[in-house]
């Protein structure tokens, strides 16, 4: 029963975080139309998101998801290449 639970809890944060991303390609998406540089954007996107994560659950959390992310980078999962959603 567990397992089932667990699952139904995995494709759950799955659906979120497709959802998150579209919300995300969308805001994206504006901003360049709107003429905002790509750096720009991208700055101010990881900025709010450690803010919010930092006032919602604290320093440390905000501290791990930099370096998951960092981890991510230098592993090469950002590529366009490797992109996926």
């Amino acid at each position: 029963m567990q397992d089932v639970q667990n699952d139904i809890d995995a494709l759950i944060r799955e659906e979120k975080r497709l959802s998150a991303i579209e919300c995300h390609d969308e805001a994206w998406t504006a901003g360049l139309l709107a003429g905002i540089e790509p750096d720009i954007i991208a700055e101010t996107a990881i900025s709010t998101a450690l803010s919010e994560l930092q006032r919602e659950m604290g320093e440390d959390a905000a501290a791990a998801l930099l370096d998951r992310m960092r981890d991510k980078l230098l592993g090469g999962e950002f590529c366009p290449d490797t992109r996926r959603h």
